[in-house]
């Protein structure tokens, strides 16, 4: 039954707090993804195959293997979705989801497997204390590990190809501001195992990011290209933003969650005061941030659409772009909502939590939030995965580049936002 928490020790403080009326839009939310999660979940069990949701397109699921990097994403919403009920289903299933990916432990090509276990197998070890999760945490972070560039002091997100659009790009190392994501599974490791090689690591990358990835008014790049031999920068840039000095909104998302992660495990001033900077950034002085607080794919969209010559040669089809301008990005309002929330205890200022408020009022809208039995099973639309890589293509067939779909992150997000907001509102650390 659903509320089954309210009997539940371990739960019950968090249950109390959500049946509160000042909580009623968690309740709500609750109750609505029940019936769009167990929609999407019955989908991607069907048959004897578990797969992995990740967007719903053209009227159909979109699964995608288990070295996606977007692959942990929806076993994390099971872990969260036990978390919010107590009902042991979400764990079973959960558990399930997750046991799926346990080859990406041994994967050393990708950079996102902090993401891809740490949500996955990480919130099984937090929540159920699964036996072998922790050597799973464990060997993924050394192969996260083998990234590491030590002339440059960072973890190399791409691999450069020999084909494809990164190949294009002419990097020689590059770095993305999302591998601050990563960064939480090589803190967690070295806590749980006593070996400071992996928190290392991560400082090292923290600080090199810290230095290089930032404009003056604290909204970050996307991409720094370093030369891996010298350390040195050869130049920043961007993939999924609309230009090189644009502010792609999930990258500055990343950006402020990434360095509030940094200092819960360090405690270093520099990691707070810069997570500050870039939340002072998006709240106040970003001009076109939506009234709503749901974010533009890009914040510099419109300028660089209304610029011709601009856009001819940035996408070769200024006319192809034009329909986009107004896009949001529902998964960049839920992960900086989530991390607003964790910021606001670190600092009480009240200033984060009515924002991460805001933001969590507007994806809880008709306008964000999908009606039951539509969407796939997804919770949240209106989301975009990375509109320049298939701008060419975009006006025949946009949904199949995933722009202005559903994605499995944004739902990860807006559930982990709803937790943390309803602990801190019964004055808990939001971290558990």
């Amino acid at each position: 039954m659903r509320h089954k928490l309210l009997t539940i020790v371990l739960l019950s403080v968090f249950a109390v707090q959500c049946t509160s009326p000042k909580n009623n839009i968690i309740e709500d939310n609750i109750a609505n993804a029940e019936k769009q999660l167990t929609y999407l979940l019955e989908a991607s069990e069907e048959g004897d195959t578990v797969r992995i949701p990740s967007t719903f397109k053209n009227g159909e699921i979109e699964f995608v293997p288990t070295d996606d990097w977007v692959s942990g994403f929806f076993a994390g919403t099971l872990w969260y979705m036990y978390e919010l009920t107590g009902e042991e289903k979400w764990a079973e299933h959960a558990q399930k989801h997750t046991e799926i990916l346990s080859d990406i432990q041994f994967l050393k090509w990708h950079h996102d497997v902090g993401f891809m276990v740490y949500d996955s197998y990480g919130n099984g070890l937090r929540l159920k204390n699964i036996p072998g999760y922790d050597t799973v945490l464990v060997n993924t972070a050394k192969s996260l590990s083998t990234r590491f560039r030590p002339a440059a002091g960072i973890l190399q997100s791409w691999n450069v190809i020999n084909n494809g659009w990164q190949s294009e790009r002419g990097w020689k190392c590059p770095v993305i501001i999302d591998n601050m994501m990563n960064l939480e599974l090589l803190f967690k490791v070295s806590e749980m195992t006593g070996d400071p090689t992996y928190k290392n690591i991560a400082i090292s990358h923290a600080d090199k990011t810290l230095e290089n990835h930032y404009r003056s008014d604290f909204s970050t790049y996307h991409v720094v290209d370093y030369d891996d031999e010298t350390g040195e920068i050869r130049r920043k840039c961007t993939a999924q933003g609309i230009a090189d000095e644009s502010r792609w909104a999930r990258g500055q998302a990343w950006s402020i969650y990434g360095f509030t992660v940094a200092y819960r495990f360090t405690g270093d001033e520099r990691y707070l005061q810069r997570a500050k900077d870039v939340a002072h950034y998006l709240l106040v002085d970003e001009d076109n941030m939506p009234e709503d607080l749901v974010p533009l794919w890009d914040f510099d969209v419109v300028q660089f659409a209304n610029d011709a010559d601009e856009m001819i040669e940035l996408f070769n089809d200024k006319d192809a772009m034009l329909p986009y301008t107004e896009i949001r990005d529902a998964s960049s309002a839920a992960i900086i909502s989530s991390a607003l929330y964790e910021l606001y205890w670190f600092t009480k200022d009240k200033l984060y939590k009515e924002k991460a408020d805001k933001m969590i009022e507007s994806l809880s809208s008709p306008a964000y939030r999908a009606e039951v039995g539509t969407n796939g099973g997804f919770i949240l639309m209106h989301s975009v995965g990375s509109l320049p890589h298939s701008v060419v293509n975009i006006r025949t067939n946009p949904a199949a580049h995933n722009i202005d779909v559903p994605l499995n992150y944004a739902d990860y997000y807006f559930l982990e936002a709803l937790i943390r907001k309803g602990r801190v509102e019964n004055g808990e650390n939001p971290i558990k």
